[in-house]
Protein backbone atom coordinates (compact mmCIF):
# COMPACT_ATOMS: atom_id res chain seq x y z
CA UNK A 1 0.00 0.00 0.00
CA UNK A 2 0.99 3.53 -0.65
CA UNK A 3 -0.18 6.82 -2.58
CA UNK A 4 -0.53 7.09 -5.99
CA UNK A 5 2.20 6.98 -7.96
CA UNK A 6 4.60 5.31 -4.50
CA UNK A 7 5.06 2.36 -6.84
CA UNK A 8 2.83 -0.20 -6.05
CA UNK A 9 0.86 -1.47 -9.60
CA UNK A 10 4.91 -1.11 -11.13
CA UNK A 11 6.28 -3.57 -8.17
CA UNK A 12 3.21 -5.77 -9.36
CA UNK A 13 3.94 -5.55 -13.23
CA UNK A 14 7.01 -6.41 -12.42
CA UNK A 15 6.31 -9.70 -10.43
CA UNK A 16 4.22 -10.49 -13.35
CA UNK A 17 7.07 -9.84 -15.84
CA UNK A 18 5.05 -7.48 -17.84
CA UNK A 19 7.77 -4.57 -16.88
CA UNK A 20 11.81 -5.30 -16.96
CA UNK A 21 13.13 -3.84 -13.87
CA UNK A 22 16.06 -1.26 -14.18
CA UNK A 23 18.36 -3.49 -11.90
CA UNK A 24 18.21 -5.62 -9.22
CA UNK A 25 16.86 -9.33 -9.06
CA UNK A 26 13.16 -10.04 -9.20
CA UNK A 27 12.58 -13.74 -8.48
CA UNK A 28 9.19 -15.40 -8.30
CA UNK A 29 7.99 -18.79 -8.08
CA UNK A 30 12.02 -19.64 -7.83
CA UNK A 31 13.06 -18.26 -10.87
CA UNK A 32 14.80 -15.09 -11.64
CA UNK A 33 12.40 -13.24 -14.36
CA UNK A 34 14.82 -10.05 -14.50
CA UNK A 35 16.13 -10.86 -18.04
CA UNK A 36 14.61 -14.16 -18.10
CA UNK A 37 13.59 -15.76 -21.59
CA UNK A 38 10.32 -16.29 -22.77
CA UNK A 39 10.12 -20.25 -22.75
CA UNK A 40 11.12 -19.62 -18.70
CA UNK A 41 8.53 -16.56 -18.20
CA UNK A 42 6.20 -18.95 -19.45
CA UNK A 43 6.91 -21.31 -16.34
CA UNK A 44 6.32 -18.55 -14.32
CA UNK A 45 3.51 -17.96 -15.45
CA UNK A 46 2.11 -20.99 -14.67
CA UNK A 47 2.07 -20.42 -11.43
CA UNK A 48 1.25 -16.86 -11.24
CA UNK A 49 -1.59 -15.29 -12.95
CA UNK A 50 -3.08 -11.39 -12.25
CA UNK A 51 -6.40 -9.61 -11.60
CA UNK A 52 -6.37 -6.11 -13.35
CA UNK A 53 -8.84 -3.23 -11.67
CA UNK A 54 -11.06 -2.41 -14.88
CA UNK A 55 -12.82 -6.07 -16.00
CA UNK A 56 -14.16 -4.61 -19.04
CA UNK A 57 -10.84 -3.23 -20.00
CA UNK A 58 -8.93 -6.62 -19.43
CA UNK A 59 -11.36 -9.27 -21.17
CA UNK A 60 -11.89 -9.68 -24.72
CA UNK A 61 -15.20 -8.28 -25.66
CA UNK A 62 -15.40 -10.36 -29.29
CA UNK A 63 -14.99 -13.60 -27.34
CA UNK A 64 -17.72 -15.72 -25.13
CA UNK A 65 -16.91 -16.01 -21.70
CA UNK A 66 -16.39 -19.66 -21.55
CA UNK A 67 -13.61 -18.88 -24.52
CA UNK A 68 -11.92 -16.12 -22.30
CA UNK A 69 -11.69 -18.60 -18.87
CA UNK A 70 -10.60 -21.45 -21.06
CA UNK A 71 -7.96 -19.23 -23.07
CA UNK A 72 -4.92 -20.46 -20.29
CA UNK A 73 -6.04 -23.86 -21.03
CA UNK A 74 -4.57 -23.62 -24.51
CA UNK A 75 -0.81 -22.09 -23.65
CA UNK A 76 1.47 -24.53 -24.98
CA UNK A 77 2.14 -27.49 -22.30
CA UNK A 78 -1.04 -26.97 -21.24
CA UNK A 79 -3.64 -27.97 -23.52
CA UNK A 80 -6.20 -29.87 -22.36
CA UNK A 81 -9.23 -31.80 -24.31
CA UNK A 82 -12.15 -29.93 -25.14
CA UNK A 83 -14.57 -32.12 -22.87
CA UNK A 84 -11.62 -31.40 -19.67
CA UNK A 85 -11.47 -27.88 -20.74
CA UNK A 86 -15.53 -27.36 -20.78
CA UNK A 87 -15.99 -28.71 -17.26
CA UNK A 88 -13.01 -26.86 -16.09
CA UNK A 89 -15.18 -23.80 -17.16
CA UNK A 90 -18.18 -24.97 -15.58
CA UNK A 91 -16.23 -25.41 -12.04
CA UNK A 92 -14.69 -22.31 -12.02
CA UNK A 93 -17.78 -20.20 -13.05
CA UNK A 94 -19.60 -22.37 -10.12
CA UNK A 95 -16.52 -21.31 -7.88
CA UNK A 96 -16.78 -17.55 -8.61
CA UNK A 97 -20.84 -17.61 -8.09
CA UNK A 98 -21.90 -17.28 -11.96
CA UNK A 99 -24.31 -19.44 -13.62
CA UNK A 100 -23.65 -22.26 -16.12
CA UNK A 101 -25.36 -20.18 -18.95
CA UNK A 102 -22.99 -17.44 -18.24
CA UNK A 103 -20.22 -18.99 -20.35
CA UNK A 104 -22.34 -18.40 -23.83
CA UNK A 105 -22.74 -14.67 -22.96
CA UNK A 106 -20.53 -11.73 -23.72
CA UNK A 107 -18.48 -9.72 -21.03
CA UNK A 108 -20.83 -6.10 -21.96
CA UNK A 109 -23.48 -8.50 -20.64
CA UNK A 110 -22.41 -8.77 -17.22
CA UNK A 111 -22.19 -6.09 -14.32
CA UNK A 112 -19.01 -4.82 -13.54
CA UNK A 113 -18.87 -7.08 -10.12
CA UNK A 114 -19.96 -10.35 -12.26
CA UNK A 115 -17.06 -9.28 -15.11
CA UNK A 116 -14.83 -9.00 -11.84
CA UNK A 117 -15.77 -12.35 -10.99
CA UNK A 118 -15.25 -13.58 -14.79
CA UNK A 119 -11.40 -12.34 -14.45
CA UNK A 120 -10.64 -14.18 -11.33
CA UNK A 121 -11.95 -17.62 -12.77
CA UNK A 122 -9.90 -17.11 -15.42
CA UNK A 123 -6.99 -16.56 -13.32
CA UNK A 124 -7.40 -19.43 -11.22
CA UNK A 125 -8.55 -21.85 -14.34
CA UNK A 126 -5.34 -22.80 -14.59
CA UNK A 127 -4.61 -23.46 -10.80
CA UNK A 128 -1.26 -21.34 -10.36
CA UNK A 129 -0.08 -20.27 -6.63
CA UNK A 130 0.38 -16.98 -6.72
CA UNK A 131 -2.49 -14.23 -7.22
CA UNK A 132 -1.38 -10.49 -8.11
CA UNK A 133 -4.63 -8.08 -7.63
CA UNK A 134 -4.30 -4.90 -8.87
CA UNK A 135 -6.77 -2.60 -7.36
CA UNK A 136 -9.46 -5.35 -8.10
CA UNK A 137 -12.76 -3.40 -6.61
CA UNK A 138 -11.77 0.44 -7.29
CA UNK A 139 -13.45 0.44 -10.42
CA UNK A 140 -16.62 -1.40 -9.00
CA UNK A 141 -19.24 -0.27 -7.34
CA UNK A 142 -19.48 0.13 -3.46
CA UNK A 143 -22.51 -2.18 -3.15
CA UNK A 144 -20.22 -5.21 -4.64
CA UNK A 145 -17.21 -4.50 -3.59
CA UNK A 146 -17.34 -6.40 0.11
CA UNK A 147 -18.85 -9.52 -2.48
CA UNK A 148 -15.90 -9.67 -4.79
CA UNK A 149 -13.58 -9.07 -1.72
CA UNK A 150 -14.88 -11.82 0.22
CA UNK A 151 -14.70 -14.50 -3.00
CA UNK A 152 -10.85 -13.34 -2.57
CA UNK A 153 -10.76 -14.53 0.61
CA UNK A 154 -12.58 -17.34 -0.43
CA UNK A 155 -10.71 -18.61 -3.44
CA UNK A 156 -7.40 -17.97 -1.27
CA UNK A 157 -8.86 -20.72 1.22
CA UNK A 158 -10.14 -23.19 -1.55
CA UNK A 159 -7.14 -23.12 -3.99
CA UNK A 160 -4.02 -22.45 -1.26
CA UNK A 161 -2.86 -19.17 -3.25
CA UNK A 162 -0.83 -16.24 -2.43
CA UNK A 163 -2.56 -13.38 -2.89
CA UNK A 164 -0.60 -10.13 -3.30
CA UNK A 165 -3.24 -6.70 -3.05
CA UNK A 166 -2.68 -4.16 -4.52
CA UNK A 167 -5.05 -1.30 -2.87
CA UNK A 168 -5.81 2.15 -2.17
CA UNK A 169 -8.62 1.20 0.74
CA UNK A 170 -6.19 0.82 3.95
CA UNK A 171 -9.37 -1.06 5.95
CA UNK A 172 -9.48 -3.48 3.31
CA UNK A 173 -5.88 -4.52 3.37
CA UNK A 174 -6.00 -4.35 7.39
CA UNK A 175 -8.90 -7.19 7.29
CA UNK A 176 -7.27 -8.72 3.86
CA UNK A 177 -4.00 -9.12 4.23
CA UNK A 178 -1.80 -10.98 6.82
CA UNK A 179 1.33 -9.16 6.11
CA UNK A 180 1.79 -5.41 4.57
CA UNK A 181 4.49 -3.52 2.90
CA UNK A 182 4.08 0.21 2.62
CA UNK A 183 5.81 2.19 -0.07
CA UNK A 184 6.82 5.46 -1.08
CA UNK A 185 9.28 7.23 -3.85
CA UNK A 186 9.17 3.33 -5.46
CA UNK A 187 10.61 2.45 -2.13
CA UNK A 188 10.11 0.17 0.36
CA UNK A 189 10.07 1.76 3.98
CA UNK A 190 8.19 -0.44 5.95
CA UNK A 191 7.16 -4.22 5.97
CA UNK A 192 5.34 -6.87 8.68
CA UNK A 193 2.93 -8.42 9.77
CA UNK A 194 -0.57 -6.62 9.26
CA UNK A 195 -1.59 -5.82 13.05
CA UNK A 196 1.55 -5.16 13.86
CA UNK A 197 1.97 -2.21 11.01
CA UNK A 198 -1.64 -1.25 11.69
CA UNK A 199 -1.47 -0.31 15.66
CA UNK A 200 2.30 0.60 15.58
CA UNK A 201 3.70 1.92 12.67
CA UNK A 202 7.56 2.29 12.61
CA UNK A 203 7.82 4.59 9.69
CA UNK A 204 6.03 8.40 9.81
CA UNK A 205 5.41 7.98 6.64
CA UNK A 206 2.98 4.88 7.58
CA UNK A 207 1.01 6.60 10.29
CA UNK A 208 0.80 9.70 8.02
CA UNK A 209 -0.60 7.14 5.65
CA UNK A 210 -3.18 5.86 8.57
CA UNK A 211 -4.18 9.70 9.74
CA UNK A 212 -5.26 10.52 6.24
CA UNK A 213 -8.22 7.83 5.86
CA UNK A 214 -11.36 9.27 8.79
CA UNK A 215 -12.90 5.77 8.09
CA UNK A 216 -9.44 3.86 9.27
CA UNK A 217 -8.71 6.05 12.12
CA UNK A 218 -12.21 5.55 13.51
CA UNK A 219 -11.65 1.98 13.12
CA UNK A 220 -8.28 2.59 14.99
CA UNK A 221 -9.34 4.53 17.70
CA UNK A 222 -12.52 2.44 18.66
CA UNK A 223 -12.09 0.61 21.57
CA UNK A 224 -11.71 -3.36 21.38
CA UNK A 225 -14.36 -5.47 22.14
Amino acid sequence: MGESGSGKSTLLRILAGLDAPSRGSVVVAGTEIAGAKEADLRLVHKELQVVFQDPLGSLNPRMRVADIIAEPLLTPGQRLAARTRSQRVQQMLSSVGLEPESALRYPHQFSGGQRQRISIARALVNRPRILLADEPVSALDVSVCAQVLNLLADMVDEYALTLLLVSHDLSVVRHLCERVIVMKDRRIVEAGDTEQIYTNPAHPYTAQLFASSLDLAEELAAPTV
